[in-house]
Formats: C-alpha cells, sequence, structure tokens
C-alpha cells in the first residue's frame, strides 16, 4: 500500500468547494451522489466530516477516496464505519476495505462518472484506460465497502 499517496485539496476546493456542495448535500441536495461522510476521528473521537460521492455497482455501495490515504480512509480504518448524511436522512454504515485486485472495475465506474470532477488526481488514468493502468494505481487509492445498518 503506497500509504504516502495524498493529494491535498487547495484553498479554492476547501474554501469553495467542498463547502458548497457540503452546504447542498447538508440540505438534502445531493450533487452527482454527494454525501456528507461523518466518520469518529481515530484520535479524539470528535465526529469529522467531509463531502463524498457514493458510488453504486451492482447494488453494493462504495466510498472511493480520490485523493489517496487521506484523513477519513485512516479514520474510517481505524473505526470500521460512519455516518452518510443527505439532508435530514442518516445512513449508519460499517465499512470493509476493498482489496487492490478487486478495485479496477470500481475505480473505472468511479471515472465513468466524476472524472471531470476528480480525473486530475488519477494521474493520467481514465475510465477508458487498460486494466493494467487501474491496477497500476489501485494502491494509491482506498476503496471501501459500506453496509448501512440503520437509516433514520
Amino acid at each position: 500500500m503506497s500509504a504516502a499517496h495524498v493529494k491535498k485539496p487547495g484553498w479554492f476546493t476547501v474554501n469553495v468547494f467542498n463547502r458548497a456542495v457540503a452546504w447542498l448535500t447538508r440540505r438534502g441536495l445531493s450533487v452527482w451522489g454527494s454525501r456528507v461522510l461523518a466518520v469518529r476521528g481515530r484520535k479524539s473521537g470528535q465526529w469529522r466530516t467531509t463531502p463524498v460521492n457514493l458510488l453504486t455497482v451492482d447494488g453494493r455501495q462504495y466510498l472511493v477516496a480520490p485523493r489517496g490515504h487521506v484523513q477519513w480512509t485512516h479514520n474510517m480504518r481505524a473505526v470500521g464505519g460512519g455516518e452518510l448524511r443527505l439532508g435530514s436522512k442518516v445512513d449508519e454504515f460499517t465499512a470493509a476495505e476493498v482489496g487492490d485486485d478487486e478495485k479496477v472495475p470500481l475505480l473505472r465506474a468511479y471515472l465513468k462518472r466524476w472524472k471531470a470532477e476528480v480525473g486530475v488526481f488519477f494521474n493520467g488514468v481514465g475510465p477508458d484506460s487498460p486494466d493494467a493502468d487501474l491496477r497500476r494505481i489501485a494502491p494509491d487509492h482506498p476503496v471501501f465497502r459500506i453496509t448501512v445498518t440503520r437509516s433514520r
């Protein structure tokens, strides 16, 4: 696993884009599948939130980390789940990390849907790239299969 791979967001993403998407999502307006991910901090135990894109493939749901091994991925590994929020709807879930060999079709589906938004983080690999290219970048992009345990 390439734990060093992290693409930190720039000022515009942090202060404008992510805040706008999170604001809309908190009000129940999903932007292309957006949710607000809430995960407890692995050290503080405090809830941490960030906007994410919820991917559905063959009826199963996944969270992909386009920016690599960022804080929410470390927290997810430590606590094993969290909440996905859309307006007042909250889905509590458990998470299982997907192995690199299983990621190829998931990364392809993610890039087909959100390449315009996140393609820059995939080092030139896109939805039409060969499987070998997607497998090569798989260690840099954590993927979690989520299972909703309770909706409220």
